[in-house]
């Protein structure tokens, strides 16, 4: 149990660091948005919380269906 909570989390933390919603700018962060049309408005922020809550809620489920399962044992 313990292999697969860390393997889910580990997997969570590399996946968000690859997940951008923008290239970067051109010169290293320097002048105007790369974007079109230009609020550039980042989808990351509440997708990274719904799969930290998707993936805890996952682990429950599972974590619930083995404990009943070794109850009927």
């Amino acid at each position: 149990m313990k292999k697969v909570t860390f393997l889910i989390f580990f997997n969570t933390m590399l996946a968000s660091g690859v997940l951008v919603a923008q290239p970067p700018t051109p010169g290293g962060g320097t002048g105007t948005p790369s974007c079109f049309p230009p609020p550039c408005i980042p989808i990351d922020g509440g997708l990274s919380w719904l799969l930290i809550a998707g993936t805890v809620y996952g682990g429950k489920k599972i974590y619930g269906a083995n404990k009943e399962k070794n109850e009927e044992l």
